[in-house]
């Protein structure tokens, strides 16, 4: 593998290890159930970083992505000729696949980031319950950046690796070189000439 290609490889792997670090931290600092106070009707919420962590995981996540995107580039706009390539169609199951982790991690993480950042103080909705975030929000959004890292990498290991040329059969071209026929010289029958004849010609 080239030097640069392991360079993009280990600096997306590290922005994809980011965004998941940064999206598990907000999933323990996100304000919990205990956490809230209730009087006189409303809910009185505790500051938290969830939404900062948030905001840097979905940040983290965008750079993998784009980075992926540009070094591979679209696979839509390098499609090989010979699309029943098995590396192609790896790459294109990677290629979606990592998409819809993203968009749905980013989704995921934006929510959870911006309903964690409630109002010092509001109205208990109801009339007796306090919304926080749920269970997972975060953690969900971790797992699936990951994913979506994970599978932007498989996509453009296997699209460059589509793109490559094949290295030539030369056991197969041997087999077709040795079975071409070759092209003789026309046969010519044989003419027989009488001996009068013949002696005919002999004599100057």
């Amino acid at each position: 593998m080239e030097t640069k290609t392991m360079l993009v490889f280990g600096f997306t792997g590290f922005l994809g290890l980011i965004s998941a670090v940064l999206a598990f931290a907000a999933e323990a600092t996100r304000i919990r159930s205990s956490d809230v106070v209730t009087s006189m009707g409303h809910c009185i919420y505790p500051k938290s970083s969830a939404l900062y962590l948030g905001l840097l995981s979905v940040i983290s996540l965008v750079m993998a992505q784009a980075v992926i995107n540009i070094f591979a580039g679209c696979i839509c706009c390098k499609r090989i000729s010979n699309s029943s390539n098995a590396n192609w169609t790896v790459a294109l199951i990677a290629f979606i696949g990592s998409w819809i982790s993203f968009v749905i991690a980013s989704i995921m993480l934006m929510a959870g980031a911006t309903l964690n950042d409630q109002k010092t103080m509001q109205k208990m909705y109801s009339g007796n319950y306090c919304y926080v975030v749920k269970v997972g929000v975060f953690s969900g959004g971790a797992l699936l950046a990951l994913s979506s890292v994970s599978l932007g990498l498989i996509y453009c290991a296997a699209l460059k690796k589509s793109q490559s040329p094949q290295p030539l059969d030369y056991r197969h071209s041997r087999s077709i070189a040795l079975g071409q026929p070759q092209n003789s010289p026309p046969i010519v029958d044989p003419v027989f000439l009488h001996e009068d004849t013949y002696k005919r010609l002999q004599i100057p």
